[in-house]
């Protein structure tokens, strides 16, 4: 072996990545991410990231994960956030355990005409009937659904279920295993309500009903 190709092969061996430090290197950069010793302003524009990158609701127990921050620390860092944007053309969005960053309503009209956009068709009737049965009856069957309104519900299941509106949960325990229904986040966002627990009384609204309903004549 002649000088050179020695003096070769020791570069090549002095220039050789070390694999223990680039692992070292990934392990740190790991830690870092699921650190808990975030300072407050990181981790609240971390979270801003991570709602503006996902575009729909996210839970917060995945933010908490995320960001190795314990749930209600995580909440708190939201609402800060929620305060931020209350001068900005954003909002975030409280819905359940999830939260979601969306353009403000008044921005609407100055969005739709920018980005071409096209407002969908109102829900029908029998769609808005079977919606109001699905949130004060969770979850529930389209048999249940059938039953209180006399007819068949189909076509109105399919639509809320194309519109984002409710989800199929599961199935009942009982022969055939129906699939149950129940609501979503964009039911809460399209409402203007972070829960359900938000919708109006539903005896409140049969007496109100009643108190509306012209008197029959004598």
């Amino acid at each position: 072996m002649t000088d050179d190709t020695q003096k070769s092969l020791e570069f090549s061996t002095d220039t050789c990545p070390d694999k223990t430090a680039s692992d070292t290197a990934v392990q740190s950069h790991d830690n870092t991410l699921n650190s808990p010793n975030f300072e407050p302003g990181f981790a609240k524009r971390a979270i801003e990231a991570i709602l503006f990158a996902a575009g729909t609701p996210v839970p917060v127990g995945k933010l908490a994960d995320a960001l190795g921050l314990d749930i209600n620390t995580v909440e708190n860092l939201c609402d800060e956030l929620a305060r931020d944007c209350e001068t900005r053309g954003i909002q975030l969005l409280s819905l359940g355990d999830r939260r979601q960053l969306c353009t403000k309503e008044e921005f609407e009209p100055y969005i739709k005409s920018a980005l071409g956009m096209r407002t969908p068709g109102g829900l029908s009737q029998s769609a808005l009937e079977v919606l109001a049965i699905i949130a004060y009856n969770q979850p529930t069957t389209r048999v249940f659904i059938e039953q209180v309104r006399g007819t068949d519900s189909s076509y109105a299941l399919n639509t809320l279920i194309e519109r984002g509106l409710i989800e199929c949960v599961g199935k009942l325990d009982v022969p055939g295993k129906p699939n149950l229904y129940a609501t979503t986040p964009d039911f809460l966002r399209c409402f203007g309500i972070s829960s359900l627990d938000e919708l109006p009384d539903i005896d409140a609204l049969r007496v109100t009903d009643e108190a509306g309903s012209p008197d029959e004549p004598l």
